[in-house]
């Protein structure tokens, strides 16, 4: 794994080992960030079940504003200190180590708003409902702003379907399927 392009572009990343995780393979990273390319610069980004941090790591070095990084993992989380050091990103991360529901009230409360979340929990839950559910009621992305989902799952666009959002995308690379969400 490595930054595709930006600041730190080009700069190897630590994953986590076993198979708990699996980080988004470049190909698909680099097509995600093909696609929101101008949508990146001063943007404030939330990766969501962020294990090694590749994606949050990618916003930063092509221009985000902030990354902020959550994953109940504490191998995880040394991860994702270690490549956020190794790319010079420090000023702009943000490491929260929680339960992503947790973690998403407490930015509410804090009053976070977040341009792009990305979302790429366990495949084999359901957190991603529930945490699209959970965004949209706590209210913390922005007027403008975009969910990401990385799933495995074809039926998935079905599940998460509800009167509060649209699903605007949706791209397979392989086994990953990624679908873009915004607000209603």
């Amino acid at each position: 794994m490595r930054v595709i392009s930006g600041t730190a572009r080009g700069k190897k990343l630590v994953s986590l080992e076993g198979l708990n995780t699996r980080p988004t393979l470049d190909r698909v990273k680099e097509a995600l960030f093909n696609i929101i390319q101008f949508n990146i610069a001063d943007k404030n980004v939330l990766d969501l079940f962020a294990g090694s941090g590749a994606i949050g790591i990618e916003a930063i070095s092509r221009g985000a504003k902030s990354a902020t990084f959550c994953d109940n993992s504490i191998d995880a989380i040394k991860i994702i200190q270690t490549n956020i050091k190794n790319t010079r990103s420090t000023d702009k991360a943000i490491v929260l180590h929680k339960d992503y529901s947790l973690a998403l009230k407490d930015l509410a409360k804090k009053g976070n708003k977040f341009d792009i979340i990305y979302l790429d929990p366990p495949y084999k839950t359901d957190f991603a409902n529930k945490a699209i559910e959970e965004i949209i009621k706590l209210d913390i992305l922005s007027k403008e702003g975009i969910i990401i989902l990385e799933t495995d799952d074809t039926k998935k666009e079905e599940a998460i379907k509800s009167k509060n959002i649209q699903i605007f995308d949706k791209r397979k690379y392989g086994r990953a399927i990624l679908i873009f969400i915004r607000k209603e």
